[in-house]
C-alpha cells in the first residue's frame, strides 16, 4: 500500500527529557526528505494545541537552529499532561482533516501512546487515512515492548553523577544522606544511582524501589547497621515506594489529568524518612534528605551520547515506517542486539503494547530488599557512557617524630 501525500503534525507530551528534541528534529529531517510529506508542523502543547489549532511551521526553521534545538533539553514545542476524552479526540481528528494532516507523530510516554491509539482507532472508524505513530520518551524507562526508552539513559547519567558527588561529600562530612529519585511505579531511575559505586565503600549503600515492598523497620535497621559499619550511609529511594499492599509510604492528595498521584516536586517523602530515622536512632544524628525533583529531566550537559543518537533515530524511523505505508499506526521499539560492544536496532511495535501499561524492573535485576543485581549494571552501563572517577589519597601515615 502506498503512503498518501499530505501534511505531518508533531506533538510532545508528558515530562520533558534531555533528548526529547532529538526525536523532534529527527522527525522533521525525515519528513522533509520523505517525498510524500508536504508540510511539517508542530502542535504547541501536544493534543491541547491540536484542539486549539496552535501550530508552528517546523519546515520553515533553519537547519542550524534545529541542530541547536536538538541539543537543548526540555520540550521545544512545549508539553502537556492532558488525557483527552474520546469526544475531544474526535474533535482533534476533524482539525487534522481540515489541515490535510495524514501523519501525526506524538512523542511521549504510555499515556501519550494511549492518546495516539484512540486517535488512530477513530480515524480508522471514520475511514480517514491517517498514520499515527508514537515516538517513545520517558526518563522512567517504564514503557513495554522496548529494551529501554529514549530519555532514560541521560536521566540515569544525571542521577549517577549526583550520587558520585554525594559520595565525596558525605565521606568528607560523615552522616546519613537520603536522596529521593523519580519513579512512580518502576525503580529504573533510582537503580541508576548504583553506577556511582566506584570504591567498595561507596554509596548508595541502600536502594529502595517500588518493585520491592518497603518496610520502615527494615529501613531503620539497615541504615543503623551501615552507619555503625562505615560511619556514614547514603540512601537512594524511589518516590513511589510502597508497602506489600500497594500503599504509598508518602501519600499525596494531588492527582494529574491522567489520575496519577503527584509525587515529584515535594520533599514530603525525604522529610518523613529523615524524621523516622531521628525518632528511632536519635535526634542528634546528622540526617539530610534531598529530593532530586525536576532537575532530573532537563539538566544541561547530562545527555548520554547513546541516548541522543537513539532519540534522533527513533524519530527518523517513525517517519520511514509511516511513509512506507505498511502500517497505519505503531510505536518505535529499541532492540538491543549486543551489549559488548553495544549495538541496537529499531522496529515497529503495536500501540496497544505500550498504551497505559507500565514496565517494572524485572526480577533478575533486583537483589534483596535494598539493592540491585549485577545484570542491571551490565544492562545500564553501555547506555550511560563513561562517568567521572573519584580519586582518593592513599592516606599514607607520616612517621611520628
Amino acid at each position: 500500500m502506498s503512503a498518501p501525500k499530505g501534511n505531518a503534525l508533531i506533538g510532545q507530551s508528558g515530562g520533558p527529557t534531555h533528548v526529547i528534541n532529538q526525536s523532534l528534529v529527527g522527525i522533521v529531517e525525515a519528513a522533509k526528505a520523505s517525498g510524500v510529506i508536504a508540510n511539517v508542523w508542530g502542535s504547541l502543547h501536544g493534543v491541547k494545541g491540536v484542539l486549539e489549532e496552535q501550530f508552528v511551521d517546523l519546515g520553515a526553521e533553519r537547519a542550524d537552529l534545529l541542530e541547536e534545538v536538538a541539543r537543548t533539553p526540555g520540550a521545544a514545542l512545549r508539553s502537556v499532561r492532558k488525557k483527552p476524552t474520546r469526544e475531544e479526540c474526535e474533535r482533534a481528528l476533524s482539525v487534522l482533516r481540515r489541515y490535510d494532516v495524514r501523519y501525526f507523530f506524538y512523542i511521549g510516554g504510555n499515556d501519550s501512546a494511549e492518546t495516539a491509539h484512540i486517535l488512530s482507532e477513530i480515524a480508522r472508524d471514520v475511514g480517514h487515512e491517517l498514520y499515527v505513530f508514537h515516538v517513545p520518551k520517558t526518563i522512567d524507562n517504564d514503557l513495554r515492548a522496548t529494551d529501554h526508552c529514549p530519555g532514560y539513559p541521560s536521566a540515569a547519567r544525571y542521577v549517577a553523577s549526583c550520587f558520585l558527588g554525594d559520595n565525596v561529600d558525605v565521606r568528607s562530612l560523615p552522616g546519613i544522606k537520603i536522596n529521593v529519585v523519580m519513579g512512580r511505579n518502576a525503580g529504573w531511575l533510582t537503580a541508576a544511582s548504583t553506577l556511582a559505586r566506584t570504591h567498595l565503600d561507596d554509596g548508595p549503600h541502600l536502594v529502595y524501589l517500588p518493585e520491592v515492598p518497603f518496610s520502615p523497620e527494615e529501613f531503620v535497621a539497615s541504615v543503623d547497621a551501615t552507619y555503625k559499619r562505615l560511619g556514614r550511609c547514603i540512601v537512594a529511594v524511589s518516590e513511589g515506594i510502597q508497602d506489600g499492599h500497594g500503599r504509598l509510604f508518602a501519600e499525596s492528595k494531588e492527582v494529574d489529568s491522567h489520575g496519577n498521584v503527584q509525587l515529584s516536586g515535594s520533599g514530603a517523602l525525604g522529610d518523613k524518612l529523615a524524621s523516622l530515622l531521628k525518632s528511632q536512632l536519635g535526634e542528634k544524628l546528622r540526617v539530610r534528605a534531598d529530593t532530586f525533583g525536576y532537575a532530573q529531566r532537563s539538566y544541561f550537559g547530562a545527555a548520554s551520547p547513546v541516548d541522543a543518537a537513539e532519540a534522533r533515530e527513533a524519530g527518523r524511523v517513525a517517519v520511514r515506517i509511516a511513509t512506507a505505508g505498511d502500517a497505519p499506526n505503531g510505536t518505535i521499539s529499541i532492540v538491543r542486539e549486543s551489549s559488548t560492544p553495544y549495538r541496537a536496532s529499531f522496529r515497529r511495535s503495536e500501540l496497544s503494547a505500550v498504551a497505559r501499561e507500565t514496565r517494572p524492573m524485572e526480577a533478575h535485576f533486583l537483589a534483596g530488599p535494598h539493592d540491585v543485581a549485577l545484570p542491571f549494571l551490565d544492562y545500564l552501563r553501555p547506555l550511560v557512557g563513561e562517568l567521572p572517577r573519584a580519586a582518593r589519597l592513599s592516606d599514607i601515615p607520616v612517621a611520628k617524630r
